[in-house]
């Protein structure tokens, strides 16, 4: 008898292409299933006609075949087909299957003969057929027809490779007999694909169509291009007899005695024709699917492992159960309340390596851009200059001052000193976009409720801008009280007699030194195709020059800029440009590099620029002010030059006194607003959410409206639900079947009372028989003993059932290895 449990190989894969297709993820698993692959009109189509016994496919000129058909029969008292897109419609007529078919496939691919790589799944229920899966695949051809596509034929081979590169397909490779078999498409691709043949077995049909005297004897027999699993010949019915309908039942009859009345096919007729071509399918697919279980049993466990722990929670899992809803609310507020504050803090577990985020942006906002912001208010020399002469003149007034007075200090210092109030209300602005933008990450985790994430926004952005009115109020008293009172007597305030013998600028420079204040790549934009193109160096900035090497070991230098007279300005990036460019150029109308005017650098980013500006300006190169040149239009410099000298030394005096006052003023504004911002703003959003989110979601509405799940994840649900069933229920089936081996009839021992054995014709790659009683005792021996003709002998390792590569062996070796068993059997007598 044969294993039981075998015989439900196929119909399990029938269950899990079905169950797996239903959830789109039949790609993934790399079923094993036999892929029919030929030509355009090779018999493709008439093949699985026979098998079925009706006339079930579509027919016609030119493709036919649109999108994979994946054809299930199935072994069944009664007759009829069913659709896995209709599914419980049953079809018991063949001739509406057939009208399915064409309208599914215009369905998705219209009705301009394209093609389409979703499957057609059509189960086929007969007593008729074993069970048996085949994947019918659209023919190969070379020319586009109607309105194809002109790339239709590499469109045609890419849809084959989905299928025939995965090691768990079989190839039936159809070729018609009446073509050169050197040219067919079939064994083209399947050689690619499987070039050892291992996989690959060969239909030859139109046999009967052949030119007169010649055969497919050799091609049959595996002589000629030989496959590992062998030829099997068929005979379809011609175009002629499709249309006059004729009954498969007579064609099949028709083909058998084809092959018996062929004087070239006689001696291999049982092994020829559709019957046989569907019990060896079926054998060798139930024998693939065995060998390929365990692979299988550990790819669905892998799949089982990877997605139990999500299943967990949906297993008894009810969707109107309020102590469920509660608990998942807790649980949700306190993930936000924990994923807000690692990403402020930036201690969280899922580190973005791609961008800044959350508390990194908002550092960056407190330490370089907020700065920057602050020195592109840096006022304008000649203009500071001729205010301060207005304000000292004005007043002395009729007077002629001999002493420099304080009067004009003050005022120019608390002039000064409400322009910072602009940048500090644009950096709270900032962070709060950054405050709001981390909000919605964090809620991203939320998207199974979307009610409850919106109100969860709406609560904590509210809470924001109701406390940037309060933080604003208080960045505006940090300026009033700078404006409130003049420290002249503090310890970093320069005074009157060092400001009188001292510049601003010397001091910077002293101050700094010639430290390195940043490095990096910067590509230089502005230099011609002539002369190279835009190209990227390894830059270095000082204290008192910018220089660029060519690559980052800095050991060939390119070129030494000093930063002296430089200043900033924004450039717009080009038509084709991707980068952020911005420009050097020298106020006194100089060239800054070689024979250009303006030096252009680019970075990838604005935040790259951003940071270069403020590394900029810790060298002292200030930002391009507008309205600079109107200043001098209306005759700046030469009131300059108008001065006496005592004014021009008071000017320089106050000058030296503001712009030292300045700097402590700036150094403390940009202490205390990163404190003020962090106090009153970002870690009284961090306890709000803490302490008084909930409370707020709780007297927001109801409940189960706030809980109430999104279609999106409800189906998701579902899906992995299935998923985990599917799974579940395939390694159930697959650990029922016991997979050791296809038990087959012992042929019984040659007696020579017994009479001959009915002989049967030999060909390579059979399975097991008795040896025939013409050979001598050594050749019978043997044939016994390894259970195989003696004429061939089976590799010792081949697994059991599956069609074995039979070495042939010669009349000398078989008599020596007909000679080694009797010494074996009869030790004594030798």
């Amino acid at each position: 008898m044969g294993n039981r449990g075998m015989e439900d190989l196929i119909p399990l894969v029938n269950r899990l292409q079905d169950a797996f297709a239903a959830i789109g993820q039949n790609a993934n698993l790399d079923l094993p299933q036999i892929a029919v692959v030929g030509g355009q009109s090779a018999g493709k189509s008439s093949v699985l006609e026979n098998f079925v016994g009706r006339d079930f496919l579509p027919r016609g000129s030119g493709i036919v075949t649109r999108r994979p058909l994946v054809l299930q029969l199935v072994n069944a008292s009664t007759e009829y087909g069913e659709f896995l897109h209709c599914k419980g419609k049953k079809f018991t007529d063949f001739e509406e299957v057939r009208l399915e078919i064409e309208a599914e496939t215009d369905r998705v691919t219209g009705s301009n003969k394209g093609i389409s790589p979703v499957p057609i799944n059509l189960r086929v229920y007969s007593p008729h057929v074993l069970n048996l899966t085949l994947v019918d695949l659209p023919g190969m051809t070379k020319v586009p027809v109607g309105d194809q596509p002109p790339d239709i034929e590499f469109q045609i081979r890419d849809m084959l490779m989905q299928f025939v590169t995965k090691e768990n397909c079989l190839i039936l490779a159809v070729s018609p007999a009446n073509s050169d078999l050197a040219n067919s498409d079939a064994l083209k691709i399947a050689k690619e694909v499987d070039p050892q043949g291992q996989r690959t077995i060969g239909v030859i049909t139109k046999l009967d169509l052949m030119d007169e005297g010649t055969d497919a004897r050799d091609v049959l027999e595996n002589k000629l291009l030989p496959l590992r699993r062998g030829y099997i010949g068929v005979v379809n019915r011609s175009q002629k007899d499709i249309d006059g309908k004729k009954d498969i039942q007579a064609a099949l009859a028709a083909e058998r005695k084809f092959f018996l009345s062929h004087p070239a096919y006689r001696h291999m007729a049982d092994r020829m024709g559709t019957p046989f071509l569907q019990k060896v399918l079926n054998q060798q697919l139930t024998n693939h699917i065995r060998d390929t279980l365990p692979g299988l049993r550990n790819k669905l466990q892998s799949q089982l492992l990877s997605i139990e722990k999500e299943v967990e929670e949906y297993k008894n899992f009810r969707p109107d159960d309020p102590a469920r809803k509660t608990k998942a609310l807790l649980q949700m507020v306190q993930q936000f309340a924990v994923d807000f504050e690692k990403r402020i803090e930036g201690s969280g577990d899922q580190i973005d390596t791609y961008e800044l985020s959350g508390g990194a942006r908002i550092n960056r906002i407190f330490h370089e851009r907020f700065p920057f912001e602050l020195v592109k208010m840096e006022f304008d020399e000649k203009e500071l200059r001729r205010e301060i002469s207005y304000a000292i003149k004005n007043i002395h007034g009729i007077r002629t001052g001999l002493f420099t007075p304080d009067m004009a200090f003050e005022t120019i210092v608390k002039k000064q000193v409400k322009k910072i109030k602009e940048p500090c209300l644009k950096c709270v602005d900032m962070v709060i976009s950054e405050l709001i933008n981390t909000v919605r990450q964090c809620t991203k985790k939320l998207s199974q409720y979307p009610h409850l994430r919106e109100e969860m926004e709406r609560i904590v952005t509210t809470h924001i801008r109701e406390r940037e009115g309060r933080t604003k109020d208080q960045v505006m008293l940090l300026i009033d009280i700078e404006l409130a009172y003049m420290n002249t007597n503090h310890e970093d305030f320069i005074g009157f007699a060092n400001a009188q013998q001292r510049s601003s600028q010397m001091s910077k420079k002293k101050a700094a030194g010639n430290q390195v204040i940043r490095k990096g790549w910067l590509t230089i934009n502005n230099i011609g195709i002539m002369k190279g193109g835009s190209k990227e160096y390894w830059f270095v900035l000082t204290a008192e020059n910018l220089s660029w090497y060519k690559d980052d070991e800095e050991k060939e230098k390119k070129y030494m800029l000093p930063v002296d007279n430089l200043k900033l300005r924004d450039v717009e990036k080009g038509f084709m440009s991707s980068k952020h460019i911005f420009a050097l150029f020298n106020t006194e109308q100089r060239n800054v590099y070689k024979d250009y005017r303006q030096l252009e650098l680019a970075c990838e980013t604005q935040e790259e620029v951003d940071s270069w500006k403020a590394s900029f300006l810790r060298a002292g190169v200030y930002p391009e002010r507008v309205g600079a040149s109107e200043a001098e239009e209306n005759g700046g410099d030469s009131f300059m030059h108008s001065m006496d000298p005592q004014l021009e030394r008071q000017v320089e005096t106050i000058r030296n006194l503001v712009d030292s006052y300045m700097a402590i003023v700036n150094k403390t504004i940009r202490d205390l607003m990163p404190k003020t911002i962090m106090h009153l703003m970002i870690n009284n959003t961090k306890d709000f959410i803490h302490s008084e989110l909930l409370a707020n979601l709780y007297s927001c509405g109801d409940q189960n409206t706030l809980m109430e799940e999104s279609a999106e994840q409800a189906q998701r649900r579902d899906e992995m639900l299935r998923m985990y069933h599917a799974l579940k229920e395939a390694l159930n089936i697959i650990g029922d079947i016991n997979t050791s081996t296809i038990s087959t009839p012992m042929c019984r021992a040659y007696r020579p009372d017994a009479g001959p054995p009915r002989p049967a014709p030999r060909r390579r790659g059979e399975l097991l028989q008795c040896p025939p009683p013409d050979l001598g005792l050594a050749d019978r021996l043997l044939g016994h003993l390894l259970l195989v003709d003696p004429h061939w002998v089976v590799p010792p390792l081949c697994p059991p059932g599956q069609v074995p590569l039979l070495i042939p062996l010669g009349p000398h070796l078989r008599f020596l290895l007909g000679l080694i068993v009797l010494l074996l059997v009869f030790p004594g007598k030798s």
